[in-house]
């Protein structure tokens, strides 16, 4: 069961969207997913080497979950300005006074100014893109088969042309759990040009491990067979291969990094079963810890975008699109407020989505290895503290990546880089906003004392069938 802090320390429940036909229902308040059974994954980090997961009922305070780490961390803050400059000297006695340039002239340089600050602007982003993904390209994309371009024009962008342009490349898709045929159901996306759909692992994890059938239906309800090409239950995502839709144009891959709180967004996908579903709302926060799954083998720590567009069982694994029609993040969870008598609770106006920074590394990493790979530091965190005064260190490995930066155990650690953490899994979260290799300062409290840590992440990477 997913929790997540507040300030008034109070802490809503998020759960995993499951369809609605799939056995094992959990009862109101309790975490699930779509047709998921309990997944196997790689625990060294997340969980490390005796690390239980989160757990669904609360446990006493001191149960501990070693740390691990995701993608670029969204919201880039806006540069300052330095404040208004010198006053100019006056000018000498006796020298000539200065020419006025006509008011026309200023109001032509001002133009000129503008444009070149907006063509600059734009060139930074486009660069920004090109960068962003030719690196992914090194690691498993082939250049030219993600497409990145904004379909529509930001002046006259409308949810009726975003479901338009985004439907024709979203899919519903079935899976087989515990042997029935289609028991279990979500949704999912045209990544690429080369027939590759990205979705939920939890949507095919049971599917996956009993190489049970797969199968994506389009707009116009054709089915294709599909083929796991690889999972991560870390990131809760899922690579499948379908050869036959390579005829489907893939969704354009926005930036999570350049979302704001407040603008508009579009979830799409077959919540109930119902296909080709659009629903529509705003971004409510960004980096938003979240935690979902019922077992320490199944749980996935989630950096995630909030969102208020309705989200309901089968969503899982659907695109949430930018009112310019690019994706931005990857439908996963919802928090409930208790289901009905013998149902289910659907959308409160709480959604979370795994931000598409994080899916195009990963999905990367899939295409070239079959597997992902996530950040560790090699300590473990205690996850019921409930006091929101940083995240209490409980254990540091020796010879770990935290213990060669001066970790230690009862240490507090506030921040991870330049975001503020206030529980454990604020800093798992935290720390997945990163990636292995990068040397990450964190911010740590012990005995009354603030330090600086650098500590250089190391790799993980998940072994699942």
């Amino acid at each position: 069961m997913t929790q997540e802090p507040q300030d008034d320390q109070s802490r809503p429940i998020s759960r995993w969207a499951p369809p609605t036909d799939a056995p094992n229902v959990p009862s109101a308040g309790q975490s699930s997913r779509d047709g998921l059974g309990e997944d196997e994954r790689d625990t060294a980090e997340v969980p490390l080497p005796g690390m239980p997961g989160r757990p669904v009922a609360p446990a006493p305070a001191g149960d501990t979950v070693p740390l691990p780490p995701s993608a670029p961390p969204p919201g880039a803050s806006l540069p300052g300005f330095d404040g208004p400059p010198p006053p100019l000297s006056a000018a000498p006695t006796g020298s000539s006074p200065r020419r006025r340039v006509p008011g026309p002239i200023w109001a032509l340089a001002a133009a000129v100014a503008f444009l070149l600050g907006v063509l600059g602007g734009y060139a930074g982003g486009v660069l920004e893109d090109q960068d962003d993904m030719s690196s992914l390209a090194g690691g498993g994309l082939e250049p030219g088969s993600i497409e990145t371009d904004a379909p529509l024009n930001a002046d006259d962008a409308s949810i009726v042309k975003v479901a338009a342009t985004l439907l024709p490349s979203t899919v519903q898709i079935f899976a087989e759990y515990q042997g029935v045929k289609d028991a279990a159901t979500g949704s999912g996306f045209v990544f690429d040009r080369n027939g590759h759909v990205v979705t939920n692992n939890h949507v095919v994890a049971n599917a996956a491990k009993a190489k049970g059938r797969i199968e994506v239906v389009d707009h116009k309800g054709r089915r294709y067979k599909a083929d796991v090409v690889g999972r991560s239950a870390v990131y809760d995502l899922a690579v499948l291969d379908v050869p036959e839709i390579k005829e489907l144009d893939p969704a354009s891959l926005g930036s999570t990094s350049r979302l704001r709180i407040g603008e508009g967004v579009v979830a799409i996908g077959s919540p109930l079963g119902l296909s080709s579903t659009v629903t529509s709302g705003i971004v409510s926060a960004l980096q938003r810890p979240v935690s979902t799954g019922q077992t320490e083998d199944d749980t996935s720590y989630i950096n995630a975008v909030q969102t208020d567009a309705a989200i309901n069982p089968g969503n899982s694994g659907g695109p949430l699109v930018n009112l310019v029609g690019q994706v931005i993040g990857v439908n996963s969870a919802i928090a409930t407020a208790g289901g009905g008598e013998g149902g289910e609770s659907g959308s409160i106006g709480v959604g979370f989505a795994i931000p598409i920074d994080q899916v195009k590394v990963t999905a990367a990493q899939i295409l070239k290895t079959g597997k992902a790979t996530y950040p560790i530091v090699g300590a473990s965190v205690d996850v019921q503290a409930g006091d929101h005064r940083g995240a209490l260190i409980s254990v540091v490995e020796a010879g770990s990546p935290a213990a060669a930066g001066g970790l230690k155990d009862g240490d507090r650690v506030t921040k991870v880089g330049d975001v503020t953490v206030t529980d454990g899994i604020g800093m798992i979260v935290a720390i997945r906003a990163h990636q292995p290799g990068e040397t990450v300062e964190f911010t740590v409290m012990r005995n009354g004392a603030r330090q600086e840590l650098k500590i250089k992440l190391d790799a993980q990477t998940e072994n699942l069938a």
